[in-house]
């Protein structure tokens, strides 16, 4: 049975599996450039959670293992992806007629960054090979040089060697390294905020710069940091000032991961983590924006305040299909909403405007079974009834 018809129909006998044992399991068992087995082992990889690419990645670093290098690669490719670049695998061992470069990540802002990827750093790297590989792509028109850089992928942290060997060559300018932990790191970072400018400050950080001033490094942490609380605080004090008074203060609810697993089910498509509340199928043809909210005035009139931003709305509007999800109280009350319908409905919604955020307040009521979008006093509510989600198909 191929990898990812195990992966969707029988999972569990997938879990805790090394990941030998997964390559084992695609096409005839064997990394080859332009193989089933390639193809499957990739496909796996962009439909399995970060969590997995973690435990891979160090699968790969702390035994070595038959092409356990190789596996290595496709999983950096697959963090590249997971960090929204668009990435062509390079090849597993070059030829003569293949530049032989480990993957091209090239990013929104138009910057390409040629990838190389090493299990460690114990051996002197050939700067010259890597820069080749670049020139070889500038020459044939894939890259532009004032637009490109290198980056080298180590297994290891301690890259004191490598990086005085770096900093003595002629491409000092032109490439960075980090370590393979590090960008696990990134990609966990960029899973837990939403504003895109932190996501492309996190990029800039692959990019050669030079760093003797810290600013934008400081910017990077302190902004991530800052986009969390402000968030967790919008999820808190959302409602308005007349109804929070009679609230008592509460900490922040996150179901999203439990709501997201009934979404899949009803979408019958693997949904992996892009950011802190977007989701999306691995070849991004189905996006969904998870919001959740804990049940307000439960004994009396239960609701339900969710805050959508200017930034989901432009990121939804780009998808060719896009959904909204409403974890009301728990993840077994769950409204799925199509963002062709949701987006006819801003208009009349309350919003937040500040110097620096901007959205719209979703008021969500339940009587009797029945959930109404509630609206400006001009605006007609909106049954969403029928957006919920049945009983748990998972």
């Amino acid at each position: 049975m191929a990898l990812l018809d195990l992966l969707k129909g029988s999972p569990g006998q997938l879990k805790n599996k090394h990941v030998q044992q997964l390559i084992a399991f695609a096409g005839k068992g064997k990394l080859i450039d332009d193989s089933e087995c390639s193809k499957e082992f990739r496909s796996f990889l962009s439909s399995v959670a970060s969590s997995n690419l973690k435990d891979y990645a160090e699968q790969c670093l702390s035994q070595s293992f038959t092409d356990s290098g190789l596996v290595l690669q496709d999983i950096i490719n697959e963090i590249g992806s997971r960090l929204d670049a668009e990435v062509t695998p390079g090849c597993y061992r070059g030829t003569p007629k293949n530049i032989g470069y480990d993957g091209v990540w090239r990013f929104a802002n138009g910057h390409s960054i040629v990838v190389e990827v090493k299990t460690t750093d114990s051996f002197r790297i050939d700067l010259n090979t890597i820069a080749n590989y670049r020139r070889d792509l500038i020459d044939a028109g894939s890259i532009s040089e004032k637009s490109s850089s290198m980056l080298l992928v180590v297994g290891r942290q301690d890259t004191g060697d490598l990086e005085a060997q770096i900093r003595g060559s002629r491409h000092a300018w032109d490439i960075r390294i980090i370590s393979v932990d590090a960008l696990l790191r990134f990609m966990s970072t960029k899973e837990e905020v939403d504003d895109p400018q932190i996501i492309q400050r996190i990029h800039s950080i692959l990019i050669p710069r030079e760093f003797t001033r810290l600013d934008d490094i400081v910017d990077v942490i302190f902004s991530t940091t800052e986009d969390i609380r402000q968030d967790e605080a919008i999820d808190s004090e959302v409602v308005p000032t007349d109804k929070r008074s009679k609230e008592p203060k509460f900490t922040p609810v996150a179901f999203h991961e439990s709501c997201i697993s009934r979404i899949q089910a009803h979408l019958d498509k693997t949904l992996i983590k892009r950011t802190r509340t977007q989701y999306s199928s691995a070849d991004k043809s189905i996006l969904v924006n998870c919001a959740v909210s804990k049940e307000h005035s439960p004994d009396t009139n239960p609701y339900y305040w969710f805050a959508f931003h200017l930034h989901h709305k432009e990121t939804l509007e780009h998808s060719a299909k896009a959904f909204i999800g409403f974890g009301c109280g728990s993840s077994e009350r769950i409204l799925l909403i199509p963002f062709l319908d949701f987006e006819k409905w801003l208009d009349g919604l309350w919003i937040t405007q500040t110097n620096d955020r901007f959205y719209w307040h979703v008021m969500i009521n339940r009587s009797n079974g029945k959930y109404t979008l509630q609206r400006k006093k001009s605006e007609k509510p909106i049954d969403l009834t029928k957006y919920l989600l049945l009983e748990r198909t998972i």
